[in-house]
C-alpha cells in the first residue's frame, strides 16, 4: 500500500518549516565529536523492534533519523531486512556504515531528508529511536505527522529524560521532554491504533499504526470494552439465572425494521412511523429504544449486547409486548425487572465463555457476528427466522459532529479521522482525498468492515435495504455499482 492508501487525519506530510532546518548546524558539529557517537539506542533496541514487528526478510524499514547507522545495521543483519537511513546530516554515519552503503548496497541505503520537510520514503515499517525528544516542541506535531504518514507500521523510543550530552557544545539537545503518558496520548490523537508500548528507565517504547483500512481494524481486533473477568462474571451469573434462551426459528417472511442510533434516524422518523402502522416489526439496538418510546414507537424487540452497567437504562421503562434479547455477557442489572416470559439470553464470545456455557446449558447457539450490536443482531434476528431487514439510523459515522441522534455521553470525546470508500471497502485518508468523505470513530469504521464481511458470509439468506446517506449506505452504493459494472462488462 502507498502513501496515498495510508489512513491517517494530519498535518500534511512534506510541509516546508523554512528555507532550512536550524537544528542541522548543530547537529553537524556534534557528529564530528567521537564522545556524541559512543551510544547509538537503536542499536540497542533492534531486537525488541524485531521481536514486535516480526517482519518478514526482505521487507523494507525506513530508519528516521538514522544517526551513526549502527541501529540500521543491526535490522539488516538480524532481520534480513532492506533499511533505508534517513538524516539531515550527510556525516552522521559510521564510517563502517558508509563502507557498507557500497559493499551491502542490496541492504543499507541513505536518503539525506529533514523529517519536518520530507520527502520521506514510504515503506512498511519504520524504525525510529532517539529522535522525537530531540524535536522542537512547536515541530513534534508535524515530524510525528509525517513519519506516521510515511510507514504503515512505526517502533519509536523515546527518552523522557534531559540529556547529558548537550554539555558537548553548551546547549540542550532534548528540546521536548516530555512523560511517557504524554507520548502515548499523541498517538492516540491521531487515531493510531497502538500495538505495544512500554515505559521503562526513562524511555517511552511504541509501535504503533496510523494507517488502517476497514479490514485492518478486523485483522488488529477491536479490544472488548470491559475486562474479560467481568465478562465472564457477567455469564456466569446471568446462565445460572434461569432465563430462557435463544433457540433457531424457522425462516419467514416477516419485514423487520432495526433501529441503530446513528444520526440519520431523525430524519426517518415518519417514515418509521409509517412502517409501523403497516405492521414492519421494529427492533430496536440500545439507546434507540428510548428514542422510539419517546415517540409513542413500540418496539417489538430490543437487542443490546454490551457488558457495562450503563446498558440497564436502555431496557427501563419496561414495554408491554416488546421481547428482551440480551447477550448472555450483559451486566446483570440489566436484567433487573425484566419479564420472564419475554426475555432471552443469547451468546456471543463463546472461546471466552465456552466452559461456563457448557456448564449451565446441554444445548446452547452461538450468535456471530464481529464487534458491534448492529452486526451481532442481524445473525441473531436470522437465527430467529427473519431475512427482509431495513436498517435506519445505521450510519457508521458523524454527522455534523454528532455519534448518535441522541446524548449518548459514553462515546464523547472518542477521536474521528477521514474515511473514503473505495472498490475494497472503506479506508482512512490523508490530506485531499477524491471522492465524498466521512468522519468516524474506531468502533464505527469496524462495523463498516464487519457488514462487508458480514455480507459477503450472508448474502445469500438475507436481504438489507440501507436507509440514510453515511458512510454504511455509501458502502452498499459502491458495491452495487461495482456488481453493476462487472455484469455490464461480462455482457458487452
Amino acid at each position: 500500500m502507498g502513501a496515498a492508501d495510508a489512513g491517517f487525519s494530519g498535518a500534511t506530510p512534506g510541509l516546508a518549516i523554512g528555507a532550512g532546518n536550524p537544528e542541522a548546524a548543530k547537529y553537524g558539529r556534534l557528529w564530528t565529536m567521537p564522545e556524541y557517537r559512543r551510544i547509538a539506542p537503536g542499536e540497542l533496541l533492534a531486537d525488541v523492534f524485531l521481536r514486535q514487528a516480526r517482519p518478514r526478510p526482505g521487507a523494507t524499514v525506513v530508519d528516521f533519523g538514522c544517526g551513526t547507522g549502527r541501529g540500521a545495521l543491526m535490522l539488516a543483519l538480524l532481520g534480513r531486512l532492506r533499511v533505508v537511513m534517513v538524516d539531515f546530516v550527510a556525516n552522521c554515519l559510521d564510517d563502517e556504515v558508509r563502507l557498507c552503503l557500497a559493499s551491502q548496497a542490496q541492504a543499507l541505503s541513505f536518503v539525506k531528508a529533514d523529517l519536518e520537510r520530507g520527502p520521506l520514503p514510504v515503506s512498511e515499517y519504520g524504525y525510529c529511536t532517539d529522535v522525537m525528544e530531540h524535536i522542537p516542541s512547536e515541530r513534534v506535531d508535524l515530524v510525528l505527522n509525517n513519519i506516521l504518514c510515511a510507514t504503515r507500521h512505526v517502533f519509536f523510543s523515546i527518552a523522557t529524560t534531559p540529556d547529558s550530552c548537550g554539555a558537548l557544545i553548551g546547549e540542550p539537545l532534548h528540546l521536548t521532554v516530555r512523560p511517557y503518558a504524554w507520548w502515548l496520548a499523541q498517538l492516540r490523537d491521531r487515531g493510531a491504533i497502538v500495538h505495544w508500548a512500554r515505559e521503562a528507565d526513562g524511555t517511552a517504547l511504541f509501535y504503533a499504526t496510523a494507517w488502517t483500512k476497514g479490514r485492518d481494524f478486523i485483522a488488529e481486533g477491536f479490544p472488548i470494552n470491559v475486562e474479560e473477568a467481568a465478562v465472564r462474571d457477567n455469564v456466569r451469573r446471568n446462565v445460572a439465572g434461569g432465563w430462557q434462551q435463544v433457540v433457531p426459528h424457522e425462516e419467514n417472511d416477516v419485514e423487520v425494521m432495526i433501529l441503530g442510533g446513528g444520526p440519520s434516524l431523525l430524519a426517518y422518523e415518519d417514515e418509521i412511523r409509517t412502517q409501523r402502522a403497516a405492521g414492519v416489526k421494529l427492533v430496536t439496538l440500545n439507546g434507540a429504544y428510548n428514542w422510539a418510546l419517546a415517540r409513542g414507537l413500540a418496539p417489538s424487540a430490543q437487542v443490546i449486547v454490551d457488558a457495562r452497567p450503563f446498558n440497564a437504562r436502555f431496557v427501563r421503562p419496561v414495554v408491554d409486548g416488546c421481547k428482551y434479547l440480551l447477550a448472555s455477557q450483559v451486566d446483570p442489572s440489566v436484567l433487573e425487572g425484566l419479564p420472564r416470559d419475554r426475555t432471552y439470553l443469547w451468546h456471543s464470545d463463546t472461546e471466552l465463555v465456552k466452559d461456563l456455557l457448557d456448564a449451565a446449558y446441554e444445548l446452547w447457539f452461538t450468535v456471530p457476528g464481529g464487534s458491534t450490536v448492529l452486526t451481532r443482531a442481524i445473525t441473531l434476528l436470522r437465527m430467529l427466522g427473519f431475512r427482509r431487514f431495513h436498517l435506519y439510523g445505521c450510519d457508521s459515522c458523524l454527522a455534523a459532529g454528532a455519534h448518535h441522534a441522541y446524548s449518548q455521553p459514553e462515546n464523547d470525546g472518542a477521536p474521528a479521522f477521514p474515511v473514503v470508500v473505495t472498490a475494497e471497502g472503506p479506508e482512512r485518508v490523508q490530506g485531499a482525498a477524491s471522492g465524498r468523505v466521512f468522519y468516524c470513530n474506531g468502533w464505527m469504521l469496524s462495523q463498516a468492515q464487519e457488514m462487508i464481511e458480514l455480507v459477503r458470509f450472508m448474502g445469500d439468506v438475507i436481504e438489507l435495504e440501507v436507509h440514510g446517506d453515511g458512510l454504511l449506505a455509501q458502502i452498499f452504493k459502491t458495491g452495487a455499482d461495482v456488481a453493476d459494472a462487472v455484469a455490464a462488462g461480462k455482457e458487452d
